[in-house]
């Protein structure tokens, strides 16, 4: 992992735009499947245009001339919003930038360039047939997966391209390339950033959201995107209970996950958290539960894949096939069971302050290794989605961040609410990075 950028945005206050901007592009352009198009004359632009403007006195914004990414998801006006496919080449270009993408350009930030993802969104493993899946920047001995769906997004801040990216998370799409990269992903509340300008995976479940490399910057960065600005108490660990669930969100785990996630524990405890081990049968409830996704990427899509199926990753069209089986009077009993079941969630919830859990079970494979065999990408895929889609379903917010020793594979902590506790969530999160960090 390079160090081009490898501090916090207030910590680059003083940083000038350009010769940052100046150094970082070179390695944009270099890096392997990272960017699907990439924006030099207007980042170079948006970084002289801020130093400037400081030099004469103006306050600006602190991410004023700052590279961001934005996923290929999301519409810039005047491109075609291609959602890592090849199959939407012939649609016309978006009309506006999408809501979060005019918030993210009236605060200064340099839009450097769109980040390849898996195909549609449709996946946590993070590859794309079309473009290339970029390899996971925290180990130089391996070609790793990065994460999905918000692959390139995840790599370009942890390899020092960007302060911040810009991505979704309908299953985990920023939770899970976060954990696996070794950086931070904060899905929000889905109502709070709208989706509009975005490709749909699930209606019900996408979020539009961000990772950086720190807490406070995702908290700054949501503060941007969102239709209104968290207030983030200063909240110490001895004022906090903690529940693990131990029904699912532990099961699998993998040996440096469990060790991480047991010395995470450990600190926590040491800087004063309360921590439960509480059963949480109700989780075991959540896999039946979670099929918003195919049915509602297959209403989506079905037109396309009609017409199309052969420019499809295989692996993508094949899950979105099978949302073609549930029937509509299923897919409204569907939406009276989750009410049903976020109801009874929340007031098991109601006797904690978030919930602790490891954010995906496992390090990332390599990626010849899920190329190489469907059976399994597909056993990946599931181990990926399983802890963070279920705050997807609970209409939550959670947060992951890193929990593993240095000099390791990364691991993600994910801290996790329910729906509009963004504000506790994220501050808890801040008094753990700095547990962590000691």
């Amino acid at each position: 992992m390079n160090n081009l950028i490898s501090q916090s945005i207030a910590a680059l206050a003083t940083t000038s735009r350009r010769a940052l901007m100046d150094a970082i592009l070179p390695h944009a352009e270099r890096a392997t499947a990272v960017f699907t198009r990439l924006y030099p004359a207007a980042a170079r632009a948006s970084a002289a245009y801020a130093d400037a403007m400081r030099v004469a006195g103006v306050q600006l914004p602190p991410l004023a001339g700052l590279p961001v990414s934005v996923k290929d998801l999301t519409d810039i006006a005047g491109e075609t919003t291609m959602a890592g496919s090849t199959v939407l080449g012939g649609m016309p270009p978006a009309a506006a930038d999408a809501p979060a993408v005019r918030r993210l350009r009236g605060a200064g930030a340099a839009l450097i360039g769109k980040t390849n993802m898996t195909e549609f969104a449709f996946s946590g493993v993070g590859l794309n047939p079309h473009y290339g899946t970029p390899p996971n920047p925290a180990d130089d001995t391996a070609m790793r997966i990065p994460g999905g769906s918000s692959s390139g997004a995840a790599v370009s801040v942890a390899s020092g391209l960007c302060v911040a990216a810009l991505g979704s998370d309908t299953g985990g799409s920023i939770r899970i390339p976060a954990a696996l990269c070794g950086i931070v992903g904060f899905k929000s509340t889905a109502r709070r950033v709208p989706t509009a300008g975005t490709i749909p995976l699930s209606t019900t479940l996408d979020t539009v959201c961000a990772m950086t490399r720190s807490v406070n910057d995702c908290i700054y960065l949501d503060s941007v995107i969102a239709d209104d600005p968290l207030t983030i108490p200063e909240l110490a660990l001895g004022q906090v209970r903690l529940a693990v669930p131990g029904t699912v969100m532990l099961d699998a785990l993998e040996p440096h996950v469990a060790t991480s996630f047991s010395a995470a524990l450990t600190s926590l405890s040491r800087a004063g958290a309360q921590l439960v081990d509480a059963p949480f049968s109700l989780l075991a409830e959540a896999a039946e539960l979670n099929r918003f996704s195919g049915a509602e990427a297959y209403s989506w899509h079905r037109g396309l894949l009609a017409a199309h199926e052969d420019q499809y990753d295989f692996r993508v069209a094949k899950r979105i096939r099978m949302g073609s089986a549930l029937s509509a009077a299923d897919y409204i009993d569907l939406h009276r069971k989750r009410r049903d079941w976020i109801a009874r969630m929340e007031r098991e919830l109601g006797a904690f302050d978030a919930l602790l859990m490891p954010t995906v079970p496992i390090v990332a494979p390599p990626i010849a290794y899920l190329e190489a065999s469907e059976d399994a990408f597909f056993k990946a895929n599931a181990l990926l989605l399983r802890n963070p889609s279920t705050i997807n379903l609970l209409d939550g917010c959670a947060i992951s961040l890193p929990c593993h020793a240095p000099g390791t594979l990364p691991v993600g902590l994910m801290i996790a609410g329910p729906a509009m506790s963004d504000a506790k969530v994220l501050a808890i999160a801040r008094a753990a990075e700095a547990a962590l960090r000691q």
